[in-house]
C-alpha cells in the first residue's frame, strides 16, 4: 500500500526536468563543437517525455523520459576558410544549436522543476499537518 502517491508523481516530474535540465546544458557547452567523438559536429538533443494520463488500476498518473532524440534541423553554414573543418568552399557546418532557444526552454524546464517542488513541498506539510491531527 502506498501511504504517499503525491510525492511520486511530483518525483517523476523532477527526474523528467532534471533530464531536460542536463540536455539542456550539454546543448549550450556545445554551441561549437565542430567534432564530437563520432567524428561528426555536434547535434542539438532534445528530452521527449511521456505520460500516463490514462493509468491502470493501481497505477500512478506520471511522467517519464521516453529518451533523447536528435533534433534534424540543418546545421549552420558559417563562412570561415581558416578553421580546420572549413570545406572546399570556406564554410564549416556548425551545431544546430540556438543559445536564445536553449534559454528559453531552460526557463520552462526551470520553473517546471520549481512547481514540482512546490508540490512536494505542499504535499509533505499536508502529510505533517494530518499527523499532528
Amino acid at each position: 500500500m502506498n501511504f504517499f502517491p503525491e510525492m511520486q508523481i511530483s518525483a517523476s516530474g523532477l527526474n523528467a526536468e532534471r533530464t531536460r535540465l542536463e540536455v539542456i546544458a550539454r546543448n549550450i557547452a556545445n554551441v561549437n563543437t565542430t567534432k564530437t567523438t563520432d567524428g561528426g559536429v555536434f547535434r542539438r538533443q532534445l528530452v521527449e517525455l511521456v505520460s500516463n494520463n490514462e493509468p491502470e488500476d493501481g497505477e500512478l498518473p506520471t511522467v517519464a523520459v521516453a529518451g533523447v532524440v536528435t533534433d534534424p534541423s540543418p546545421l549552420r553554414q558559417v563562412y570561415d576558410p581558416s578553421h580546420p573543418d572549413a570545406d572546399a568552399k570556406g564554410y564549416v557546418a556548425k551545431p544546430n544549436v540556438d543559445v536564445m532557444l536553449e534559454m528559453v526552454d531552460l526557463l520552462g524546464a526551470t520553473r517546471a522543476y520549481q512547481a514540482n517542488i512546490t508540490a512536494l513541498q505542499s504535499t509533505k506539510e499536508m502529510i505533517r499537518r494530518a499527523i499532528d491531527i
